[in-house]
């Protein structure tokens, strides 16, 4: 049964989840915009596998949004892992029930602010050669400077005229499916949140800066595993 709780790090909970000596926690998030708040406009076809730390959320089965698999640690949504194409079983893939949700306590439903949920999977997720997880950085990793390079990926529209989403995993220097991973300089710096309209050069996207959350992040995965 899935939960939905606002977490602070000065809350102290029971560990419901204590039999299992480790678990899976996956970074996503969720935006009301649902399923035409996504995009990934332009950009091309990621190499099978080639991006390990993807997720595709589900709900009745269909793709809502992506997600990050952040760390592997000692019912309404799905977890995918592994996934590449939607339009075949490629025998990769690892489904999995959720059973916390977990969304930040500072989050602001009318502005989008603080833009985060962290999902606790049923089980552990079997890290292997197509599934491991993006690398967080440190606190002390050096600021990302002007200019730098990096890449989004997902299974979001490929048109802005396009209500279709993509069939197979892209990746794109600019706007990707909501919830999916900002990488850059080979850490797990951004999640896609919200833009005006699609790929529009006149409006930024808007991501949720993860390295304003690491102490959070790293609470909950030391005291809810």
């Amino acid at each position: 049964m899935s939960a939905l709780e606002q977490t602070r790090p000065d809350q102290t909970r029971p560990n419901h989840h204590g039999r299992i000596m480790s678990s899976l926690i996956l970074l996503v998030v969720l935006t009301i915009k649902g399923v035409l708040g996504q995009r990934i406009i332009g950009g091309q076809e990621v190499k099978s596998y080639f991006i390990k730390y993807q997720a595709s959320i589900q709900y009745n089965n269909f793709h809502y949004c992506g997600g990050t698999l952040i760390h592997p640690q000692a019912n309404l949504l799905k977890v995918v892992l592994g996934e590449h194409s939607f339009s075949s079983l490629e025998g990769f893939e690892q489904e999995f029930n959720v059973s916390k949700v977990l969304v930040y306590y500072m989050y602001n439903y009318m502005t989008f602010d603080n833009d985060i949920m962290l999902l606790k999977l049923e089980r552990p997720a079997i890290l292997n050669a197509n599934v491991q997880p993006a690398v967080l950085p440190r606190v002390d990793t050096s600021p990302l400077q002007q200019g730098t390079a990096c890449t989004v990926s997902g299974w979001g529209v490929t048109n802005i005229f396009s209500y279709y989403l993509s069939p197979v995993l892209r990746a794109v220097d600019v706007n990707g499916d909501s919830g999916g991973p900002l990488i850059c300089n080979g850490h797990f710096e951004g999640i896609v949140s919200w833009g005006i309209s699609c790929a529009n050069p006149n409006f930024p996207g808007v991501y949720t800066k993860i390295r304003m959350y690491l102490s959070w992040i790293n609470w909950i995965i030391q005291n809810d595993s």
